[in-house]
This record gives structure tokens, sequence and C-alpha cells, in this order.
């Protein structure tokens, strides 16, 4: 019986799961990743600490079960990272992550220019890719000019697994040089970039196969030559690993980012909503994305701020009651939607005496939820009415959170069985489809252990305080 792989490069830590033709899990190790900070808005990765956390990651699940038999292994990981390489493969700088927002200047300009939004769909934001390349040209000349290829972080793993120089449609779609309708890069927007087709990795679908796992490091691994897939940036691959692939499917992340994921049957770009157009990781398929910068991350920076663990902060609010009168705005690093501004910074209103940590805690994770409805309505802005949608990512394991976003959205959360549903199974769901030729079928949504639906007795309250959190924002935004 076969077995087949999946990496996550996550931002904190790389995640690997094993999963029998069944896809029930065999094994899975995860190895911690850390952050390098050195200025205000700057965000960078070594990408040697992905090659290193990819060998103890196998290597451990090599040790838990039997991996002679593995025949794919899938590919997930962050997004937007700028991994610049030159003609001998070695890594010129530290990556820039997705939330490096160094590059304002450059994404105003390039997304000034009306062929950036026209061709890929997108606003270009600071995150994104090209950007940050951007910003490299201007502040490294010397660096800029010995680019040979450049590379998302997943891609940069599969170089050193594979040898190869390839990507694929949903993450590529996230560098503002793609053209998303077409799934291919743009020579129009690559030349506007002082850039060249040739400093691109080849493309390939999710599900298709980008080449072989390396025969030295599968000696020294002690496994086979498996077959490794395009596989697909995390949010499209968490929407494989959930299911999530049928024209109206959605899922609501709660990781450190947050994310309201809707798939497309087709390609419907709406740039001025600042809501994602990206290609999906199977063919022919498309999807949404309303992209918050803090949700989780939010509550673990009240929970550094407090000395108290997120756990704790949440774990006696009790059943959802009406909204605080304290206000957050969790703008920690600036937003994406729908405001697209790397500047904003987040905010504490109507603090008081009898503002305690539980009260904040109230305040934070309502900040989020109707941060999240902004993201509702910026979709709704293109056509795309979610109803329902999987609970995803750390901060579903709170019921009250979940109930305070249901409400807030005026939608249900369906929260899976405990398990693995997320980016790492959609990768050896990706892995498995490049190895046997299937198809998306095999990408079942996950059972489902409850789901939570809007209080509707609080539902006025809860409009109530998302008009206060909008004019918050206007007041926030004006000064």
């Amino acid at each position: 019986m076969s077995s087949y792989i999946g990496l996550d490069l996550g931002t904190s830590s790389l995640k690997a799961i094993l999963i029998d033709e069944d896809q029930r899990v065999l094994a899975e190790h995860t190895v911690p990743l850390t952050v390098q900070r050195p200025h205000d808005g700057w965000s960078e990765q070594d990408p040697a600490s992905w090659c290193s956390a990819a060998v103890e990651a196998l290597r451990a699940l090599r040790e838990q079960n039997d991996c002679r038999d593995v025949a794919g292994l899938g590919l997930s990981g962050h997004m937007h990272g700028a991994t610049l390489i030159d003609g001998d493969d070695q890594v010129l700088r530290p990556c820039m992550l997705w939330n490096d927002t160094r590059s304002a200047e450059q994404a105003a300009a390039m997304d000034a220019d009306p062929q950036f939004r026209a061709i890929t769909g997108n606003i270009v934001f600071p995150g994104f890719t090209a950007p940050k390349v951007d910003w490299v040209r201007e502040n490294e000349p010397d660096t800029f000019a010995r680019i040979a290829k450049t590379l998302l972080p997943k891609d940069y793993l599969r170089l050193f697994l594979t040898g190869n120089h390839v990507s694929e449609m949903s993450d590529a779609a996230g560098t503002a040089w793609f053209d998303t309708g077409a799934r291919d890069w743009s020579d129009e927007l690559l030349t506007a970039c002082h850039l060249s087709r040739g400093q691109m990795p080849d493309l390939v679908e999710g599900s298709a196969p980008s080449g072989n796992l390396r025969d030295k490091l599968a000696v020294d691994l002690d496994l086979p030559a498996i077959t490794v897939a395009g596989g697909a940036g995390d949010n499209a691959a968490a929407a494989i690993g959930a299911g999530v692939v049928q024209d109206g499917g959605a899922f609501l992340s709660l990781g450190t980012s947050g994310v309201l994921f809707a798939a497309n049957a087709g390609y419907r770009p709406d740039p001025a909503s600042a809501v994602h157009s990206f290609c999906h990781a199977v063919p022919d398929t498309w999807h949404q994305m309303g992209v918050i910068l803090a949700a989780s991350d939010a509550l673990q920076w009240l929970s550094r701020l407090t000395g108290q663990s997120a756990a704790k902060l949440t774990g006696d609010l009790g059943p959802l009651t009406a909204p605080t009168r304290t206000l957050f705005l969790p703008y920690l690093g600036g937003e994406r939607t729908p405001h697209n501004d790397a500047a904003i910074r987040g905010q504490f209103l109507h603090l008081d005496h009898a503002t305690d940590a539980k009260a904040a805690t109230r305040a934070v994770l309502e900040g989020v939820a109707f941060a999240f409805a902004d993201c509702r309505d910026a979709l709704a802005s293109t056509g795309t009415r979610i109803d329902r949608a999987l609970a995803l990512g750390g901060g579903a394991r709170s019921d009250y959170w979940l109930s305070a976003i249901a409400t807030a959205l005026d939608i249900t959360l369906d929260v899976p069985e405990a398990g693995d549903f997320g980016a790492a199974l959609g990768a050896a769901r990706l892995g498995m489809m490049a190895a046997t030729g299937a198809g998306a079928e095999i990408a079942t949504p996950p059972p489902i252990a409850h789901s939570i639906a809007p209080d509707r007795a609080l539902t006025q309250a809860f409009t109530d305080q998302n008009a206060r959190y909008r004019a918050a924002y206007d007041l926030l935004k004006d000064h």
C-alpha cells in the first residue's frame, strides 16, 4: 500500500504528515522556525532553516512509520516571500516574508500602473513578492544584479528536495507578476519590474508532478525516488485539505493571519474590493480571499502584554454576551482586506478603570470578528455570498470566538472533528494526485463535530458594535 507525505512550511514551524491510501494520518512531526525582525516593518527568515527543518521532519516520519512505500510528496507554504538565488542556486539575502511591509512605496507605485490590476486581478499589496524585489533593486542594487531566479518559499524548499526551479499557479498568483486568468507569468509585468521570464521558475498545476526527490537526498533519508507535486500556497492547500474545491465552498481560518476563503469555478477579479483573486491548486479552478493580517496573532499580542497564555485569557469567558464597550482595532502590522493600508496600526478605545484582562480579551476577539465582517462585505461586493464556512486554524478551538464571528458575519461555522484538515493534509493530497493521477475528487470535506450558528438574540448588539468599529476605523484612518 502506497503512502504520501505533506510538508507545510509555515511562518513559525514546518509540519510534516504521512497518510495512507485511505488518507489516514500515519505519522506527523513539527519543527519550530524563527522569524527575524531587524527593523520596524521587516520580517525575514533564513531559507536554510527550511531545508534543515524538512530533513528533520522527514527523518522523524521515517522513525515513526515505514516510509519505503511513499509514492508522492506535496508542498505547501506561506505565500509572497521573496527568496532570491544566484546562478549557483545560492541564496543572496534572507527571505522577505509575507508580513514584511517595507516595500509599501514600491507597491503603491506598481498599483498606480493600471496594467498590474488589469492583468493580475489584484491590488499590489506591500506584502506581495514583486514590490519586495523592487525594494531590493532600489536599495540593494548589487544583490538585484545577481538574481538568477526568484522563488517563493515552498519552491525554494522544492529546489532543495528535487533540484528543480518550479512553482505552481496558486502561489505564483500572489506575486503581482502573474496573469491570473491565463494561469501564466506576465511578460509585460516582469518587464515593468526590470525582470524576465528566465528569472522565474517553470510552472505546473498544483496536482501535477514537478520532479522527483534527488537521489542523494533519497539515499541519505532512506526514502524512495518520490514524486513531488506542484503543491500550493498555504491557503489553497488548506482548502484542498478541507475539501473546499467546488464553487460556493468556503472556509474561515483563524491562524496567525485570518482568511475568509471562497472557491470559484471561474475567474472573478475585483481589485477595488481588496479581495485576493488567485488560482486554486487544481486545474480550471480559482478562489477569492479576504485577508486580515492579525487574527490569532492579535490574541498572542495580548498574551504577551498581559503575561497570561492565550488559553487562560479565553478559557473562562463563558457564553457569548453583547459586545463590550471597549473597542479593539486589530491592525497591528497594517491591513489588507478591505483597507490595503500597510501603515495603519491597531488601537484600543473606550478603556476605563473597569477594563480588565477579560474585557480586553473579549474586545480583541470581537475586533477580529468585525475585521472578518469587513472581508465578508468585500467578498459580497464581488458577487460572492457566504452563508456557511468551515472553521479552521488554532483559534477555531474557541467556541466563544467562533460564536462571536458567526454572529458578527451572520453565517454558520462548521467545526470539523478532531484531526488535521489543514494545509499539511492538502499538500499530502496533492502529492497523491501527482503520483496516482487522481483528481480533485479525493479532496473530500471533513466530518463535522458541531456547527455554530449566529446568536439571533445578539444580532442587533453586534450590528451596532460593528458600526462603532467602522466609525473608529474611519477616525483612525483620517488621523
